[in-house]
């Protein structure tokens, strides 16, 4: 998350809205927002309903996977990163910058 956020103004310039998702409550997630300085909104999937029906949940850990989705304007996911590709946003960044200059 503060990976993306220290890349949030070149996101913004690529006209990429930058969401996060945790299973963690909504109470959980505004505190946690507020110790990291994370001004992006963060979004709550209590109970995990969506982390399962991507199939991301470790069932084996009972935590969801690190994941990040680039979805179009269509709703269509066009780039994904997952476990520790999804640490560094630089790929993401830039796929969103090069999809900018394209439109």
């Amino acid at each position: 998350m503060q990976n993306f956020q220290a890349n949030l103004q070149k996101l913004e310039a690529a006209d990429t809205q930058v969401l996060g998702v945790s299973m963690d409550s909504p109470f959980s997630n505004a505190a946690w927002a507020e110790k990291i300085n994370v001004t992006f909104p963060l979004l709550s999937d209590w109970g995990g309903d969506i982390t399962k029906k991507y199939g991301l949940y470790d069932e084996k850990r009972k935590i969801g996977r690190r994941v990040n989705f680039l979805i179009d304007k269509e709703g269509k996911i066009v780039e994904m990163q997952i476990d520790n590709e999804a640490v560094d946003p630089a790929s993401m960044v830039a796929s969103c910058e090069r999809r900018k200059l394209k439109s």
